[in-house]
């Protein structure tokens, strides 16, 4: 951000108060909810009464041409402030001007939380006697009061009537809300007290060492000016923001249509109800994700010499009318792009090798139509999206990647150029293979979605899975061939018998009747149970290119070398490319620790 962008001074805090009470300092849109508990409050005006920093507030001139946020009032307000337009907006300090204009401005009990997050009503006052005292801690001397102004003991006891204006001076308690308006306060105090010598000098020292320092609080404030770019504004937001919760660009576009209207965030729920009812693999699918392959679409179809790009600023530059021409395309994109991942039997969020890889491939399918619709433009994109998992492309910097695979694949499908870098670049290291043992790793979701594709059928069934109404019906997931128990009882290493050579797509009862056995002992029950012979059980096997001779001997280590070679068989033919081989690669003799230095279950990007 340009430092012209900015300027720092100071303003009195009574000032502030009295612009967010005419309206003239509002909230963006975006904000959160104001969530300070009580605590915090009476902590808040202990430091301001003895003049101590509370840090700064930085607000953004408001009116600029690239950033119009709807405003809204600072809570407690007068709600008719809503139609007004504000002069400023504030970035950081809502959390404390808010607390501050309840308890100090507000003429109504401040709405916040108990210790125990219970909602709650409170006034505040200052207890003039404790705030004298020498060495007294300033916060005990704050006094948080019910609405109803009694305070009691926990046997229900009123130990204060706060509830008159009498009952408050004959208990010396100060009223807040009178802070920058107390000379008629002190006037009637100092008459109930009978202008007693005693209480007027309390009340004259509780002026000049309490109340002066409210009068003559102030904040240091960073101003943006209007000119300050959209993209600056979310990124000092997020690096100021001290709420634990970090500011999406979705939430910052959402504020920026509301200024002309469009309520984004209904639209994208309704966006979300048609990509997520229907279809279980789009689940994690979000509202930025959405973003990312609008804006994709969005800056291929502006005039030449623009990037292609779905980095943040991009997205905050999305014009409404950029928004609208896209958004139903892109969610049909969402949807072509969950019945091409049904094709390759991908059909829930949690097996899917990439997220991000989802969002380039509806916007691939969006920008491309009906083109994509013929058999070998599937078969390219289908090519494209295993050479991204298996060359586990998409584990870094995605947003590069979805940036030049539209273009690149949408090219190379109509014939116009040769293959995306992301298949050039793939490469599929065969000791990989040895380190895949849980779903966290893209490429072992992969596997699992490949050896589905390629017609894998239930032990016990025999039935393939060809659909996903067959993959929820029966329960399909990933279950050990040679199982655990009866791993552990012949001393297989764990980080042997769980990597996916030893894992196949099985139906949940079917797991169950395997339970622990040797598999030779297994194979004979379901062979009888399913009423199959030999040669039928043996073609189940194979579908999930499964050595059948090594599980009839029990043979771990031949099934464990055999298929781990057809695996790599099944990786060459989907990416299209030979992948080359070492020697015993997947003998049993040879030591798999020495490929668990290498990167062993990368998480999912």
């Amino acid at each position: 951000m340009n430092v012209t962008n900015f300027d720092s001074t100071k303003n009195f805090l009574q000032q502030i108060l009295k612009d967010a009470s005419t309206g003239d300092m509002q909230l963006p849109d975006f904000q959160r909810g104001w969530v300070w508990d009580d605590e915090h409050i009476k902590s808040l005006i202990a430091s301001i009464s003895q003049s101590f920093p509370i840090g700064a507030v930085m607000t953004l001139e408001n009116g600029g041409e690239d950033v119009r946020f709807k405003p809204r009032p600072i809570e407690g307000t007068d709600p008719s402030l809503r139609n007004k337009d504000p002069a400023t907006l504030i970035l950081d300090g809502q959390q404390r001007l808010t607390s501050l204009f309840q308890s100090l401005m507000a003429d109504k009990p401040v709405d916040t939380r108990d210790a125990k997050g219970k909602k709650v009503r409170r006034w505040y006052y200052l207890d003039m006697k404790k705030c004298l005292e020498k060495d007294a801690d300033r916060e005990e001397a704050v006094v948080s009061v019910p609405e109803d102004k009694l305070l009691k003991t926990f046997r229900g006891e009123v130990t204060h009537d706060l509830s008159s204006p009498e009952n408050q001076y004959k208990n010396d308690m100060f009223p807040l809300r009178v802070i920058f308006n107390s000379r008629e306060w002190e006037y009637e105090y100092n008459k109930y007290w009978q202008h007693d010598a005693d209480k007027r000098i309390l009340c004259s020292d509780f002026y000049d060492k309490v109340i002066k320092y409210f009068e003559n609080y102030q904040i240091p404030v960073i101003k943006l000016d209007k000119n300050t770019p959209k993209e600056a504004v979310c990124l000092v937001f997020e690096k100021v923001n001290t709420g634990g919760v970090s500011l999406t660009v979705f939430e910052l576009l959402t504020a920026s249509f509301a200024a002309d209207n469009f309520q984004l965030r209904e639209n994208w729920s309704t966006h979300e109800e048609h990509l997520k009812k229907e279809y279980p693999v789009l689940h994690d699918v979000q509202s930025d994700h959405f973003l990312q392959a609008l804006t994709l679409l969005a800056t291929k179809e502006r005039s030449s010499g623009v990037m292609i790009s779905c980095k943040r600023r991009d997205i905050l530059r999305l014009t409404l009318e950029e928004y609208k021409d896209w958004a139903d395309r892109v969610q049909e994109g969402f949807i072509k792009a969950a019945r091409f991942l049904h094709e390759l039997k991908i059909f829930k969020a949690k097996d899917l090798p990439y997220r991000p890889q989802v969002v380039s491939m509806a916007a691939i399918l969006a920008a491309l139509g009906s083109e994509a619709d013929t058999a070998g433009a599937r078969q390219k994109i289908a090519r494209w999206y295993w050479c991204g998992v298996f060359g586990e492309m998409y584990s870094s910097s995605t947003d590069t990647l979805l940036a030049r695979d539209l273009p690149e694949v949408t090219a190379w499908v109509r014939g116009s150029a040769d293959e995306p870098t992301t298949i050039r670049d793939a490469n599929f290291q065969p000791n990989r293979l040895l380190t895949l043992r849980t779903r966290n790793s893209a490429a072992y979701k992969g596997v699992h979605a490949l050896l589905m594709r390629e017609g894998s059928r239930d032990f016990l069934t025999g039935r393939s899975i060809v659909d996903e109404h067959i993959f929820f019906d029966d329960t399909i997931d990933i279950h050990h061939i040679f199982p655990q128990t009866w791993c552990k009882k012949q001393e297989i290493e764990s980080d042997i018998f769980n990597i996916i050579i030893n894992k196949t797509a099985l139906s949940a009862s079917t797991n169950r009747k395997i339970g622990g056995q040797a598999p030779s002992s297994y194979l004979k029950k379901l062979q009888q149970e399913a009423d199959i012979n030999t040669a039928q059980m043996y073609e189940i096997l194979e579908s999930h290119r499964i050595p059948a001779h090594a599980l009839q001997e029990d043979d771990f280590g031949e099934f464990f070398k055999i298929r781990g070679e057809k695996l790599l068989q099944a990786i060459e033919s989907a990416m299209g490319k030979n992948i080359p081989r070492e020697n015993d690669l997947f003998s049993l003799g040879m030591s798999v620790e020495n490929y668990n230095d290498g990167p062993r279950d990368w998480e999912d990007q």
